[in-house]
């Protein structure tokens, strides 16, 4: 990964320094000959321009005095470069300036104002050719020529471009250099990520790397830690909830085992009564097995649902009545009440009776002998909103966010008082989430402790 970086960030280099040497090369090459044999050491470029402007409108050099007049109709020297366009430094050097015409007849010669003759080859090699319509069409020759040959301009563009050269080459060189500090410093949490991950992949799910800034690697690194505690916290759950199966099998096996043994032995009778611990136990194993499989069914989501409408007041009041033995035996009194009249809920009626029984199992066991419990029913244009409260002594804040994991207890001593498998709240919650709803545990204001379910009115 290194390796392909640098070699990319090289590349860009070397194309970036190739074609800023060569686009230098190009422009150096033009501006050293249009600053050599235009004029631009004479300061008259301006009048090359004008004079080969005046050629492509006219087609020839009549008239073309008129650029060499100064405003005050003079000829004579650098005066007369005037012509509204600025003289340049020939005028301001009051230079001598002949004009020639393709063969190299004289035309104009600003010293003598009558020119005769024709430029001589020396002269007209190092003087400014006039070009039209890519052709040449004349030639201006400043006073003393520019004294520039075409092999004193490949001279001085091989020491241009040699410069240019040695520079792209110190700023590939440096490039270069930044580029793999550059590399390394990206590349950097990169490698410890990885490294982290090879931990990862080894088992080892304490590997967590080191955040810092803002940008896409370290959202990389968040998304890697959040992974990570993710699943050490889903290892830990599973390693947790295999040692309580185990501890919720062995305990009424072991009764079983021993009543079986005693039985066996003649210590106890062999009769209905003797029978029935054993009997208990079974049941107590059947259940723990089958809640199990709900929770694996919701898990998975292959759980079924049978939805059909329903009048859910009427589902909760039924619920709630056949718990009346249970009640009465603690003397518990039951209040019900639903507020506004409820629309028909999309649920399945099975699924929600046990939910329902879970909660009020769950809710009998922790009011007092003599308590209350209340069961609220508001509904809104989209929600059914049920409130289950106890007066008992509510939920220890420490419990508050376990209650609905599996196994989990409050109360150390249920599983073994009551015969509970540990597994009510959690069947109540999956229940509740796979029908798209909420289910909620909070401690009341005056005591107790409140559960809420809440089911989607579509």
């Amino acid at each position: 990964m290194k390796l392909r970086l640098f070699l990319a960030f090289t590349l860009i280099v070397i194309i970036s320094v190739v074609s800023v040497v060569l686009i230098a090369r190009q422009n150096t090459t033009n501006e050293v000959r249009a600053f050599m044999f235009r004029g631009g050491m004479a300061g008259s470029e301006g009048l090359v321009t004008a004079l080969e402007d005046y050629y492509q409108s006219h087609h020839s050099w009549s008239g073309v005095e008129v650029l060499f007049q100064s405003p005050g109709g003079g000829r004579g020297t650098g005066q007369g470069m005037g012509s509204g366009m600025g003289a340049g430094m020939g005028a301001m050097m009051n230079q001598r300036l002949q004009l020639a015409d393709s063969q190299g007849t004289l035309i104009i010669d600003t010293s003598t104002g009558h020119p005769s003759g024709s430029l001589t080859n020396s002269e007209l090699d190092i003087a400014i050719p006039l070009n039209a319509n890519g052709q040449v069409v004349g030639y201006l020759l400043p006073e003393g020529g520019m004294g520039f040959t075409h092999n004193d301009e490949s001279f001085l563009i091989s020491r241009i471009n040699r410069a240019a050269l040695i520079a792209g080459l110190i700023a590939a060189a440096l490039s270069l250099i930044l580029a793999f500090l550059l590399a390394y410093r990206l590349l950097l949490p990169v490698r410890e990520l990885t490294h982290a991950a090879e931990g990862l992949a080894n088992g080892d799910l304490s590997q967590r790397v080191k955040v810092q800034g803002s940008d896409e690697l370290a959202t990389l690194g968040n998304t890697f830690n959040q992974m990570a505690d993710s699943l050490q916290n889903a290892e830990q759950s599973r390693r947790a909830m295999t040692a309580d199966i185990a501890h919720e099998l062995r305990n009424p096996l072991a009764v079983q085992r021993a009543n079986l043994e005693a039985l066996q032995d003649g210590i106890y009778p062999l009769t209905p009564e003797s029978l029935d611990p054993i009997l208990d136990q079974n049941q107590l194993l059947s259940r723990l097995v089958e809640d199990l499989r709900t929770l694996a069914l919701a898990d998975s989501g292959q759980l079924d649902l049978e939805r059909i409408p329903t009048d859910y007041p009427a589902l909760v009041k039924r619920v709630t009545e056949r718990f009346e033995p249970q009640t009465a035996s603690k003397k518990i009194r039951v209040f019900f009440s639903a507020g506004t009249p409820c629309p028909k809920v999309n649920i399945d009626p099975g699924r929600v009776e046990q939910i329902l029984g879970n909660l009020l199992s769950n809710a009998i066991h922790h009011t007092p002998q003599g308590g209350l419990i209340w069961i609220e029913i508001h509904c809104s244009s989209n929600a059914a909103i049920l409130n289950l409260r106890d007066n008992g002594p509510g939920i220890p804040p420490e419990a508050l966010p376990y209650v609905f994991d599996r196994f989990y207890r409050a109360d150390k001593s249920r599983s073994r008082s009551e015969g509970g498998t540990g597994l009510g709240l959690a069947i109540a919650r999956q229940l509740t989430q796979a029908h798209g709803g909420e289910l909620r545990a909070a401690n009341y204001p005056d005591g107790g402790a409140i559960f809420t379910l809440t089911f989607p009115i579509e």
